[in-house]
């Protein structure tokens, strides 16, 4: 399979009367997984696990701590196949959908292993594999109840040509062009058209994106809030391609984004894709990303796709993120900083989870306005591939003291709570990258020379680890319990004495306590509770429904980080209206229903 140009695919041929796998009923069902394909697997079977003594021994010589930082810059090996080699583990995990970073060739001699930098949109990056390794992949993850989601890039392509001026910054006008880069990556090819001749190494592909209106061509941007600076500027050296222009209703696609469109609308087709996460759709226009959207919708629908999800990272506040939902049509937003931020630093134990607890007001009761967010309308987690909220200091969950304690705590209360859960590769294990950007948080769990924990040689897929059981047991109950995927939420008072109830609260700038919470389903309470202790097992009187559970009655542990407490029973008690006093291990996780 290569095409140069979007018009030689037979869509009609590819298409035919194949059976494409159906969308999911409800994406608030699914379990997501945010992995870097560079870093997650190699396919080596022979690579020894990780143990405690070469984390121990990691960055022994200042020589062997430089070679690891370098090699973080580079190409780590993890591919497609490797990839399909762990579909295992992450299925006995729990993991529903896998979203993989993006897979499309990147411009060539460049160490772009985070794939957000194609130069050609028709073809897999051959440091990942080929594409009938997608397709493959894609079939042995539907056999095996996971669906995939692929990150793409519209706004911009690689760096594909240079400025006469060399690095210039936008200033509102558009730069002379030197000329698209050859093989070599010199500036030596016509800023236009390209020979074929030239080879599928030169300029951007496919064809139609070689015109030169294809690019704003006014340099790189500075200030990433400033209008229209950060819709029209490259992200360094990612050239920004022009959408289109015109008012969100009535906007005018550009010849590249007709064609950007037509090239995904074939990957779905050709690798039966779930679903697409879009990068940066807070630098598009709404109209190109509605028009994208539109397209991409209706396309997948013909193929028996009724819910193919289109995921937009949209970073900045819940505010804007759904007015720019609204206005495109995206199905759900992921990227918040406050949902990213509080969601951490609540189960740390230093936020009020009134904050956290105010972004998910019930939809159902208070109707559609700004601060309403829908169970499948935003995606949730506490780590990611590149930490916009924390600026120019990067670190995982687990990177200090409270947060490797706290792992479980962390990803029980992102998969029990409002919103569509996503767990960042490595979660599961514990890893704890971080240092001044964000290379460390993109550790190879295969090994290689850039491993987890600062090692080199030795994987850490290791499915005997604590954390790792205890979030397939969770993951588990997530499955079994339609309440903590669909019911609607509420933050629960609590009390020490059974006569004094109030919300957790910060104490000295800290909150070691536990946080309850109601999932509320088809007439039937389940509550859920973590404790952010990370050292000591915590009791509190916790209110529950006043209408639900009837007096008298008991409430079963159906789930506890210490089994110990699974099946034992709480009576129901008449303190502020009516409660249960609950106890939760230290930096544990507890569900009563």
């Amino acid at each position: 399979m290569s095409f140069r140009r979007v018009s030689d695919i037979d869509f009609d041929r590819l298409i035919g009367d194949r059976a494409f796998h159906p969308s999911p009923a409800a994406w608030e069902d699914e379990v997501l997984y945010f992995l870097m394909l560079d870093r997650f697997a190699d396919g080596d079977d022979t690579t020894p696990m990780l143990t405690d003594a070469d984390r121990d021994s990691a960055w022994r010589t200042e020589e062997s701590k430089q070679q690891w930082q370098r090699a973080g810059t580079e190409w780590a090996g993890g591919t497609l196949a490797g990839l399909r080699g762990r579909l295992g583990y992450l299925s006995r995990l729990g993991v529903t959908a896998v979203w993989i970073s993006p897979i499309l060739k990147q411009a060539p001699r460049t160490n772009s292993y985070h794939g957000y930098a194609t130069q050609n949109f028709l073809e897999v990056d051959p440091h990942f594999g080929r594409a009938d390794e997608l397709r493959d992949l894609v079939a042995e993850a539907h056999g095996m109840g996971i669906r995939v989601i692929l990150d793409v890039v519209l706004n911009h392509a690689g760096d594909v040509f240079a400025y006469e001026d060399g690095d210039v910054r936008w200033d509102g006008r558009p730069h002379a062009v030197a000329g698209f880069r050859d093989a070599d990556r010199a500036p030596t090819l016509p800023f236009g058209p390209v020979d074929a001749a030239a080879g599928p190494d030169a300029a951007v592909w496919p064809a139609e994106l070689q015109d030169p209106g294809t690019f704003t061509a006014k340099g790189r941007i500075d200030n990433w809030d400033w209008y229209p600076e950060y819709l029209e500027g490259d992200f360094e050296g990612l050239k920004d391609i022009a959408l289109g222009s015109g008012p969100t209703d009535g906007y005018r696609p550009s010849p590249a984004l007709r064609a950007l469109t037509r090239v995904y609308q074939y990957w779905i087709a050709y690798a039966d894709l779930d679903g697409f996460r879009v990068d940066t759709v807070k630098h598009m226009d709404p109209g190109a990303a509605r028009y994208f959207t539109s397209a991409v919708h209706e396309f997948a629908q013909s193929l028996g796709k009724e819910n193919f999800y289109l995921i937009a990272e949209i970073t900045g506040s819940r505010e804007f993120a759904y007015r720019t939902l609204e206005q495109v049509g995206m199905d759900a937003a992921l990227g918040l900083a406050d949902v990213q931020d509080q969601m951490e630093w609540l189960v740390k134990g230093f936020r009020d989870p009134r904050e956290y607890f105010g972004l998910f007001r019930d939809s159902l009761q208070l109707g559609k306005d700004s601060h309403t967010w829908f169970r499948n309308r935003v995606v949730t987690a506490f780590d990611d591939h590149d930490q916009v909220r924390k600026g120019a200091s990067k670190a995982r969950f687990a990177a200090d003291d409270p947060g490797r304690k706290l792992g479980v705590a962390a990803i029980a209360f992102n998969a029990a709570t409002l919103g569509i859960p996503c767990l960042y590769y490595g979660s599961e294990q514990g890893l704890d990258g971080s240092g001044p950007n964000d290379r460390y948080l993109r550790e190879a769990m295969f090994g290689g020379e850039f491993g987890a924990f600062r090692s080199r040689g030795a994987h850490c897929f290791d499915e005997n680890s604590r954390t790792y059981a205890q979030v397939a047991r969770i993951l588990a109950l997530r499955r079994r319990l339609p309440a903590l995927r669909r019911g609607r939420q509420y933050l629960r008072p609590i009390s020490g004495n059974g006569v004094d109830f109030g919300y957790p609260q910060l104490f000295g700038g800290e909150m070691r306590s536990v946080l309850a919470w109601s999932r509320l389903f088809a007439g039937a309470e389940v509550v859920a509770a973590i404790n952010t202790d990370p050292d000591q097992p915590r009791t509190a009187w916790v209110t529950i429904d006043a209408d639900l559970d009837p007096a008298g009655g008991k409430l079963t542990c159906l789930f506890s980080t210490d089994p110990g407490q699974e099946g034992s029973q709480l009576p129901i008690e008449p303190r502020n209206g009516k409660a249960v006093e609950v106890t939760v291990p230290a930096a544990g996780f507890v569900v009563y229903g």
